[in-house]
């Protein structure tokens, strides 16, 4: 079986790797980006394919790679609001993008609208919005007060917010949330409509709360706050191919769908592969090498990649190449690349 799938990736064509150059301005970095107005976009009646903020993941170059496959808007990883404002080299080590990086959302941890609106102030010239972390339930991240510990303040969630529109007079750049849901799904429409009175421009729902992890998302929940809300409203959650996407928004009548894990499996997700072409390995290849990807992030992302494909012994025997020169040898050898 694994000897079919190294066949079948050996038939794809590497075309996409020069669209993918032209289309993300990788060699025009010069080019100025007009801001993206992304309320509209989500408002155009067209399901915009969303890449979710995911740590150590979601950078400049998996969001160069995804770009070139229908992806229509990308989220940085989340970044901690205060050492990013205080520290140049927080500054430089979180957040890097080109002029090919847009539309972007630049997504902030943070427990005061101070810190919030100083790094919003920072990353406007780069980005067409940015977005509160209400939902990431990591017991270091809620001890700190960042992510989902904001569920339960929402008059802080609505001071943040409107401290960051006060200072940002561009009324082009979005401000956006993005939450888990209450038990009590009724607690989660009552801070959602605060955030709205603030000034939000838009909301993603993960359809979990902050204590479950692998429990089926609820879509529902999603349809609720849709109805209930005049923002635009994005889905996150339990996605994996493009027409499970597509059905999503239909029964939510959400304005986006945005994906995560689903999409570092088959990054090409969104142009409507059920699994990943080899293209994605080709153009992997060809994003690291332009943008000078760290070994370990190259070697990861390929894992991630190559997990669906492969049987244990395989995996295990690629996890533990601690080369370029043996990852590029590994992948002419089994794929042809």
């Amino acid at each position: 079986m694994i000897q079919t799938q190294a066949k079948q990736l050996k038939g794809f064509s590497g075309n996409i790797t020069a669209t993918l150059t032209h289309r993300m301005g990788l060699c025009d970095d010069q080019h100025k980006h007009s801001r993206t107005n992304i309320v509209e976009m989500l408002l155009s009646g067209q399901m915009v394919k969303i890449s979710a903020p995911m740590v150590r993941y979601s950078k400049l170059p998996f969001r160069t790679l995804v770009r070139g496959y229908d992806c229509d808007l990308c989220f940085t990883p989340m970044i901690v609001a205060n050492p990013f404002v205080r520290s140049i080299k927080a500054r430089d080590s979180e957040f890097t993008t080109n002029s090919g990086d847009r539309p972007l959302v630049v997504q902030f941890a943070a427990s005061n609208g101070k810190d919030l609106a100083d790094a919003a102030e920072i990353v406007i010239p780069f980005a067409d919005g940015i977005d509160l972390n209400c939902g990431c339930p990591q017991s270091w991240a809620m001890s700190e007060g960042y992510g989902a510990s904001l569920l339960q303040k929402p008059e802080l969630v609505k001071d943040m917010i409107q401290q960051v529109r006060s200072r940002i007079a561009d009324p082009d750049f979005s401000i956006s949330i993005k939450i888990r849901v209450h038990e009590d799904l009724q607690r989660t429409v009552d801070l959602c409509r605060q955030a709205e009175a603030a000034g939000i421009s838009w909301i993603t729902v993960h359809g979990r709360t902050p204590a479950e992890r692998k429990q089926p998302a609820r879509p529902h929940a999603t349809a609720l706050l849709r109805s209930a809300l005049s923002v635009p409203v994005v889905i996150n959650g339990d996605v994996h191919n493009l027409q499970q996407a597509q059905k999503l928004q239909q029964f939510t009548g959400a304005h986006g769908v945005m994906v995560a894990r689903s999409l570092l499996a088959n990054p090409a997700l969104f142009a409507g592969f059920e699994t990943m072409p080899a293209d994605c390995i080709s153009d992997w290849l060809a994003v690291s090498t332009r943008l000078g990807v760290p070994f370990a992030t190259f070697h990861h992302h390929l894992c991630l990649m190559l997990e669906p494909i492969t049987s244990r012994p395989e995996r295990w025997h690629f996890q533990h190449l601690s080369s370029t020169a043996a990852v590029l040898d590994y992948l002419h050898l089994h794929y042809g690349i």
